[in-house]
């Protein structure tokens, strides 16, 4: 059996993905092109993070939509958050499994904010 693409959204995995999504009316008076479906255009985002591509070579034969489309639709769903609240839901699953394992956790003091202590000898003469 073949292994499944890593850009391959299954079911379950959108189950959890598409309520995070921001939902968007299609106006009535001038509707405009149809939006692209984000299922699609999550697996065209994961193929280019996955392979490293530029945006514009997205190849339009695998059907997730054109590069810039894809590119868009990252950038709308990082301003509204879905990426933090994707990761506070499956960590909350992981939790609740008690899947999680600190005991080889890392903190990065990008993320942490680090308090300043006394200041140095040689920086207070």
């Amino acid at each position: 059996m073949a292994r499944p693409k890593p850009w391959d959204v299954g079911g379950e995995l959108w189950a959890r993905i598409e309520p995070l999504l921001p939902r968007h009316e299609q106006r009535f008076r001038h509707p405009g092109r149809k939006r692209f479906g984000d299922r699609k255009v999550l697996q065209g985002i994961l193929f280019v993070l996955h392979t490293g591509i530029q945006w514009e070579h997205l190849p339009q034969e695998l059907g997730f939509g054109a590069g810039m489309t894809c590119w868009r639709r990252l950038a709308e769903w990082n301003a509204a958050g879905v990426w933090q609240r994707l990761h506070e839901v499956l960590l909350a699953e992981l939790r609740g499994a008690d899947a999680l394992d600190f005991s080889r956790a890392v903190v990065d003091s990008s993320h942490i904010r680090a308090l300043k202590g006394d200041p140095r000898r040689d920086e207070v003469l």
